[in-house]
């Protein structure tokens, strides 16, 4: 690796398939930061429109872009994944294609996990605006985690996620690897938000300086069940989603692997049987329509 690539205090990872309507902006939002060593890792997930033409463009204006392009898509899951893996850094950051940041957004996060050890993540407040980059409203994510009781802050999130914003606040890298990184499954960034509850607290800047696009391209915007699966992992197509049962089990093997006493993985693992009683209904469903399609395929191919 070459001399101006070695070890930056940041990395920001940023996925991207066919982004050509917004990247240029969000590329700009990221090179403007106060905040200026960080490495940019660009995981192009084999776009068919003009993002890798538009990325390559910036290559030859800042040394820190570093562009890489799948040959095939591999899905939104594990083009994340790549992204954290191919980075250096102390810190790390994901940016979706879209979505935009303040120039204070790096530098605010990095003073904060500078200055306090025992917070893993840190994230600014977040603004939604629309496709031509105006404020819809200011979102309240409620997740400032403060509690020194890893248990607390895995149950506490459960109560007041809703849009999974934090996920591209500012993560210590070192940590990020402990975990299962992001699954492969439909809401795969919830249980690696939960995780991360079980090695730190989280910390929220009180101003705005994440602008997260909602447009109707935007994956969050997919009705669709099916796409939605297909859209994080491509292998998994006709295959029934059982999102329930994969978080299920993703959060109790979170649980398992922390490092935390067996006091408290036996608190956490009493609250997700609840949850799975709370639930049984929808879990029911889940496995049903799974033996339905494997029953019906087992049929046909016959």
């Amino acid at each position: 690796m070459s001399e101006k690539f070695k070890r930056p205090r940041v990395s920001i990872g940023l996925p991207v398939y066919n982004g050509q309507r917004f990247i240029a902006e969000t590329l700009d939002s990221l090179l403007a930061q106060t905040f200026q060593d960080f490495e940019l890792i660009i995981c192009d997930n084999a776009s068919t429109d003009q993002t890798g033409h538009i990325c390559r463009s910036y290559l030859s204006r800042d040394n820190r872009i570093r562009y890489f392009r799948n040959e095939t898509n591999l899905g939104a899951a594990k083009n994340y994944r790549r992204a954290f893996q191919l980075s250096v850094g102390e810190y790390f950051r994901w940016a979706n294609c879209d979505d935009l940041f303040g120039p204070e957004s790096l530098a605010r996060c990095v003073e904060i996990l500078d200055r306090e050890p025992s917070v893993v993540l840190v994230y600014p407040k977040t603004k939604l605006i629309d496709q031509g980059g105006d404020v819809i409203s200011e979102y309240e994510d409620r997740l400032n985690l403060q509690s020194s009781r890893a248990s607390d802050r895995f149950i506490q999130l459960f109560k007041r996620l809703g849009y999974v914003n934090v996920i591209y606040g500012l993560i210590r890298a070192n940590i990020l690897r402990r975990t299962g990184l992001i699954r492969n499954f439909i809401g795969g960034d919830i249980p690696l938000v939960a995780e991360l509850t079980l090695y730190g607290k989280f910390r929220e800047i009180p101003d705005s300086l994440f602008y997260r696009r909602l447009h109707e391209e935007a994956s969050s915007s997919y009705k669709d069940i099916p796409q939605l699966q297909e859209f994080f992992d491509p292998e998994s197509r006709g295959r029934a989603p059982l999102r329930g049962w994969k978080h299920l089990g993703a959060h109790f093997r979170s649980v398992l692997r922390s490092p935390l006493g067996i006091s408290e993985k036996i608190r956490l693992g009493c609250y997700l049987a609840r949850r799975g009683i709370w639930h049984r209904r929808k879990l029911a469903a889940e496995l049903f329509e799974g033996l339905r399609r494997v029953i019906l395929s087992n049929f046909l191919g016959r």
